[in-house]
């Protein structure tokens, strides 16, 4: 069994403390709430890794709005995007003509996103934007561009608040550069 401990020993360096997230999503919540004021706006969480930082969003915007979540995946469980989309949960809210703000940890190939963007432009909604707690443009293969970004991490590895390695990881409270040596054979 991996404890927090042994976690902490497979962290090579910590990127984002929990204090620093913390004040950059209140901060993006304030722009969301400022940029939406009376419109439709429905919240969409792209599992699992979106898990802690759709919480203190929703909590940070101050508006009526729906939530609403979506497996979908590109990775599976290795640490490059296959490229090929795999749904696993559909949302279960009509979004036409209501105004989409895709939440996701990472935005880092774009295959996800893309895909997803697409998939909900087809429903007519009014808009569709994505806000994302960390952006990798190093590893940017589709001209996604995110409307809102946390913070913009360099080309490594990282886990920690939502992301995981293999499943793991997800429960640290900052983001983190995983060691090389934890998923290199």
């Amino acid at each position: 069994m991996i404890n927090k401990l042994d976690m902490m020993s497979d962290i090579q360096e910590i990127l984002l403390t929990e204090e620093q997230i913390s004040a950059r999503i209140k901060e993006l919540g304030a722009q969301i709430t400022e940029d939406y004021r009376g419109k439709e706006l429905v919240l969409i969480g792209i599992l699992k890794g979106v898990v802690p930082f759709y919480a203190a969003m929703a909590q940070a915007i101050d508006l009526q709005l729906q939530q609403d979540f979506m497996s979908v995946s590109s990775y599976g469980a290795g640490t490059v995007s296959s490229g090929k989309l795999i749904i696993r949960k559909d949302i279960d809210i009509d979004i036409e003509g209501k105004d989409v703000l895709i939440l996701e940890d990472i935005l880092d190939s774009g295959r996800t996103l893309r895909g997803v963007v697409q998939m909900f432009e087809a429903r007519r909604p009014a808009s569709v934007k994505i806000c994302t707690l960390l952006d990798k443009p190093a590893g940017r293969v589709e001209n996604v561009a995110a409307a809102y970004s946390g913070f913009v991490v360099p080309d490594a590895f990282v886990v920690g608040y939502g992301l995981d390695y293999a499943g793991y990881y997800r429960n640290l409270p900052f983001v983190g550069v995983l060691k090389p040596s934890v998923y290199q054979d």
